[in-house]
């Protein structure tokens, strides 16, 4: 067993990408626990469970999601317990799961803010300019009617 493991760990370690290597060998060393148990130890599936918890450092697991995420090794994995399992890992180390939908959506609010303001700041552009000319039409008409009382005298 332990010769097993030891040629296991030298073919994958070639690949250089540690989860993937964790992951085969937990799965591996599964298939062989359950294969050395006899039917009736076999229909106890708490024995030996799908999923392997262990203690990790926050700061490098931290670090490790934030790597997978950016080098897309995280959606590695689509079984629905494993996808709960990635949801409840990013709200404990508090990282923002990063989805394309969400950024594409993202996005498009910010270009709507963005249109909105300049039509918001080009309104308020106009309604000065109106100002401006209600003023000057004032003071257009004021001059014209003191130009008619000068030339009536």
């Amino acid at each position: 067993m332990n010769l097993f493991i030891g040629l296991l760990s030298n073919a994958i370690e070639k690949d250089n990408n540690r989860v993937s290597y964790l992951i085969q060998k937990a799965e591996i060393l599964a298939e062989v626990e359950l294969f050395y148990l006899l039917p009736h130890q076999r229909r106890w599936k708490s024995w030996i469970p799908e999923v392997l918890y262990y203690y990790a450092s926050v700061d490098k697991t931290r670090k490790k999601v934030k790597e997978m995420i950016n080098e897309s090794d995280w959606n590695y994995w689509y079984t629905d317990e494993v996808r709960e399992l990635k949801k409840d890992l990013l709200n404990k180390l508090n990282i923002q799961p990063v989805d394309e939908t969400s950024l594409q959506e993202l996005l498009k609010e910010v270009q709507d803010l963005r249109e909105n303001s300049k039509h918001q700041s080009l309104e308020v552009q106009m309604n000065s300019l109106r100002q401006l000319l209600g003023v000057q039409e004032k003071s257009m008409q004021q001059l014209l009617k003191e130009i008619q009382k000068m030339q009536s005298k």
